[in-house]
Parts: structure tokens; sequence; C-alpha cells
């Protein structure tokens, strides 16, 4: 998959993306990330990508010209792009989102400045793309988010193939506790049923705490996530006890 990334800093994304799992990932051709200077896209001696807000107002306004600019030659070349807007006016960013947006061959990801991007470069954009109700400096650190996410869709990026599928939210709820060794430490001991040797009784241990811990923290994902009726008993009976608590 490709990744290319306009950004008017494209040393903040250095170190990171040659780091752990995605470094590994570029090395071994699996990914491929482009990162394109916005200001390689403007005109004139300096360069300039920002400019006043038309009917006056605080900061700057990212210009339309040299964005459009740079994702209109990134567009003539092969393959077909999926062009995103990095702002916190976008869809917010969930598991589905990135499942469905690592199905395409190309991503173009615009990394936002200042007080925002003038409204004209969404005529080339597909889709905005927000990773919370915040506001940062730009859209740098939201765009390595969203590579890493998409990232570890890809077939060979994990090493293991089904390593995403346990993800919280892969399944539309909060993945289950975790445990390593030592079996005891500090007085608390890892639940026997996960030394028992029993497959099914520990994936039925990981689901049924899965389902309680989506209930007590995210309850509004229940809504959302795929449940059988086995779920829905275990659901039953988790309120049962709360309210009897």
């Amino acid at each position: 998959m490709i990744f290319d990334i306009l950004t008017l800093f494209p040393e903040m994304f250095l170190s990171p993306l040659e780091g752990s799992i995605i470094g590994k990932a570029r090395q071994e051709g699996k990914i491929t990330i482009n990162l394109i200077n916005i200001r390689d896209y403007a005109e004139g001696k300096h360069r300039v990508t920002d400019d006043y807000p038309y009917g006056g107002g605080q900061g700057m306004i990212m210009k339309p010209e040299p964005i459009i600019r740079g994702v209109e030659a990134l567009l003539a070349d092969k393959p077909k792009a999926q062009v995103i807007l990095m702002t916190p006016q976008g869809t917010p960013l969930r598991q589905e989102v990135v499942k469905r947006l690592a199905q395409h061959a190309r991503l173009i990801i615009i990394c936002g400045r200042y007080e925002g991007v003038d409204e004209r470069v969404r005529a080339v954009v597909d889709e905005e793309i927000s990773i919370g109700d915040y506001v940062l400096t730009g859209g740098e650190l939201a765009a390595l988010v969203l590579v890493d996410a998409v990232a570890r869709m890809i077939p060979g990026v994990l090493g293991d193939e089904e390593a995403s599928e346990d993800d919280s939210f892969s399944q539309g709820l909060l993945e289950y506790p975790h445990y390593t060794r030592p079996r005891e430490f500090a007085g608390r001991r890892v639940p026997e049923v996960l030394i028992s040797g029993d497959h099914q009784a520990i994936e039925q241990w990981r689901r049924a705490e899965a389902l309680r811990r989506t209930w007590k923290r995210r309850p509004d994902l229940i809504s959302r996530a795929r449940l059988s009726d086995e779920d829905q008993r275990i659901l039953e009976k988790l309120k049962g006890t709360s309210e009897t608590d």
C-alpha cells in the first residue's frame, strides 16, 4: 500500500516512520510512505503557503493553490488514490473506517495547519477524517495515527495475520485482559482458566471479559457490536449483577 502525505513539516514524520513495525514494513516493501512538502507546489521566491482570512479573524489560512497542485500532481500517477483531509470536522476514526481505508491501494493524506485550509481545497478531497474531538497544532500527528492504524491492516505487516482481529474495536468490543509470566505477582494471580489448557473455556472467558470490559468502560459500543445469543445472556447477567450490588 502507498501513503502519500502532503505536509509543511515532513521532518515530523521521519523518526516515527523509521522505527518499530512501520519501519520494518517499509523496509520489507509491504508499505510505501512518501512525504511531500506542500511548499514545493507554492509560487514565488518565498514559497508562501498561507495568508490572512477574508472577512478578518485570528490566525492564518492555508492557501488552496499549493495543496490542490500537489494533490493533482499525485493523482496523475497510478494507482488511483483516495484523498483524505485530516481535520477535527471529519468523520471520527473508528476501526470500521480503518478497515475500509485499508482496502485502497493508495491514500493521499493532506495535513492542515494554522486555522485550517481554504474551503476550496475540499473540491479535491474524497473524505475528511478526525482522530478526536480536540484541536492539534496541525494534521501531522493525526496523519501518523491514521497511517499506523491502516498499516496494521495490511497483510504481513504484523506478522501474525490474525493479530489485528483480536484488537479492541475489531469485533466491536474492547479487548479482553492479557496476562503473561509470572503466574503470581504482588499477590495477584493469573486466572486459572488461562493455564488450564482448555481452549474452548479460554475463548469463552475471553469473550465474557471483553463484554464485561466494554459494558463497564464503553457501553456506547455495545449497541454497535455483533452480539450472539450467548453474548446477550452474558450481558443480561452482568446487568443483573450490577443491580444487586
